[in-house]
């Protein structure tokens, strides 16, 4: 919230199993910065007390019965001047929709008190820009993908574009394709002010990536990048001419080029 910058923090911590919301409130006790903290077992005992807590920064734990810790945090995001939410969880699966919610950090269990730290960090340059968490985090720079068991995070600056399928999108990339649980439509709104355009209703593209506009044989219009081609709906065709056009006149081409090692 807006306390002055050299006030330390007020920390609402929420989790329902109580020897980790016991272990995260002596981690903050501890941790420099923090002058408060306060403890809920639940989503709704959690709503009662912020009027008066009034914290900085909620510590959320997501699976919880009743209402999780996303939907928590949805609500907070409404408030006139929300808390910085910070994600305490588990389960990695649950990172893109952690920051699709505005969150300033996500932390996995156990948290290291180097971790911690690197958290109550951001939070407390939220706090002192006086702006909201959802504003300070570059919101699916990289994408948690599923393999084997195992997380790995895609950088978003690898893909040339993202094709829909269902409530998922395959994203491609010079490395091979990845599937992820995330509407495309979703993921435009995250992606389109950083150099991603819709140029189809199945995908999204990455102005950068585009080496060439090519006809198919039926005479539609064709997007050519070193990882396949995408097809550019008539509706679409105009924007990405004229990104294309903006991107070329500033230069970004060969930014872009450099970024991925080409």
């Amino acid at each position: 919230m807006t306390a002055a910058a050299t006030a330390g923090l007020r920390v609402l911590v929420v989790d329902d199993v109580a020897p980790a919301l016991d272990e995260m409130c002596q981690l903050l006790r501890e941790a420099p910065g923090v002058t408060s903290v306060e403890a809920a077992a639940d989503a709704l005992t959690a709503l009662r007390m912020i009027p008066t807590t009034t914290p900085d920064a909620v510590f959320l734990d997501i699976s919880m019965p009743g209402m999780d810790g996303l939907e928590l945090a949805g609500l907070l995001g409404r408030m006139t001047d929300p808390p910085a939410i910070v994600f305490v969880t588990a389960f990695e699966q649950h990172a893109v929709s952690a920051y699709g919610v505005g969150a300033v950090d996500y932390l996995l269990k156990p948290v290291s008190a180097e971790r911690l730290g690197a958290a109550l960090g951001r939070v407390h340059r939220v706090r002192n820009a006086g702006a909201a968490p959802a504003q300070a985090v570059d919101e699916l720079a990289a994408v948690p993908v599923e393999l084997g068991g195992r997380t790995r995070f895609v950088r978003r600056a690898d893909v040339r574009f993202a094709e829909a399928q269902g409530d998922y999108v395959r994203l491609h990339t010079r490395n091979g394709s990845h599937l992820v649980r995330i509407p495309i439509s979703r993921l435009e709104e995250h992606w389109r002010g950083v150099g991603y355009v819709r140029v189809h209703r199945s995908y999204l593209l990455s102005v950068h990536a585009v080496q060439e506009l090519r006809s198919d044989v039926s005479g539609g219009l064709l997007a050519h990048t070193d990882v396949g081609d995408v097809p550019v709906s008539r509706r679409h065709a105009r924007e990405l001419r004229d990104r294309l056009l903006d991107a070329a006149t500033r230069g970004e081409f060969d930014s872009g080029a450099r970024r991925d090692g080409r």
